[in-house]
């Protein structure tokens, strides 16, 4: 694909900087670079448009049978929560329309996903064109890092991280739950399944986070004094090398979850039970 020239400005930082060579054209790459942030933008844009829609319809998330929750209303601590489904009492009463039933946690886990290092990369290439791919010239003239609102916000990853792993050990108290059968006692079914895998995977991206990684091993001069965290440093290492893949696995398994507790919860389809 030629790229179309772009004017080169008066001033600027990067490919625009005064010591560069100025080259009219945005990129002198012919294969298809642009597929990569092209196929990135569509995938973040459907699972945004899902989550936000299953978010605020306030139906079919829960299976009374089964107790099977969807992790997008999760906690649900709302007196319009159906009954069954909150887990943790409903102290908020009730919540207006405009506003999710998760929403008490829905920002954080946005955040959490928003200032990952991986999603940065993600975002900035495929939304932002910063730059979108290498050897192609970025459309800014200037660039400030992360020192200004609103990109200061990223500095607080670490942060976030500490909610998301709250968060995953109430998704973890939920597929514990959701081992119910109908009419009481243990149950085993396919959604338990789902429920856990999605759950398991959850944990593997949160734990393979950057700011986990810091948490295990790092400031640490000498890790021979500390043989505890270094170990758990390695695992986490082992992790981390995936945690792209995570990334955009765990959005696939929480469309898959919140879907088949949809359709389950709705009646559209019974679930296979194995067991009660």
């Amino acid at each position: 694909m030629s790229a179309a020239p772009t004017s080169t400005p008066e001033t600027g930082t990067g490919v625009f900087a005064k010591t560069r060579a100025r080259i009219t054209e945005r990129t002198l790459r012919t294969d298809k670079w642009w597929l990569a942030p092209l196929l990135t933008v569509l995938g973040l844009a459907a699972f945004v448009i899902y989550a936000t829609i299953r978010s605020y319809v306030r139906t079919a998330y829960w299976v009374d049978d089964y107790h099977y929750l969807t992790p997008f209303y999760s906690p649900c601590l709302s007196t319009d929560c159906v009954p069954g489904s909150s887990h943790f009492g409903t102290p908020l009463g009730s919540v207006p329309a405009i506003l999710p039933l998760g929403f008490l946690v829905l920002p954080f886990l946005l955040l959490f996903r928003l200032t990952c290092y991986y999603y940065r990369k993600a975002y900035y290439r495929a939304v932002w064109f910063s730059p979108p791919a290498c050897a192609v010239a970025e459309p800014h003239t200037k660039y400030t890092g992360e020192t200004r609102l609103p990109l200061l916000i990223q500095n607080a990853h670490r942060y976030f991280f500490y909610v998301a792993v709250l968060i995953a050990l109430i998704n973890s108290y939920d597929a514990i739950l959701a081992f119910h059968g109908k009419g009481g006692g243990f149950g085993f079914g396919l959604g338990n399944i789902v429920l856990l895998g999605n759950v398991i995977l959850l944990w593997a991206y949160t734990l393979s986070c950057h700011s986990c990684r810091h948490i295990a091993g790092g400031r640490l001069k000498h890790f021979s004094a500390h043989p505890v965290r270094y170990w758990f440093w390695t695992q986490i290492s082992k992790l981390n090398t995936r945690h792209m893949q995570l990334a955009w696995i765990t959005l696939g398994t929480l469309v898959l979850t919140d879907f088949y507790v949809m359709l389950v919860a709705s009646g559209t389809i019974s679930d296979l039970r194995f067991i009660n």
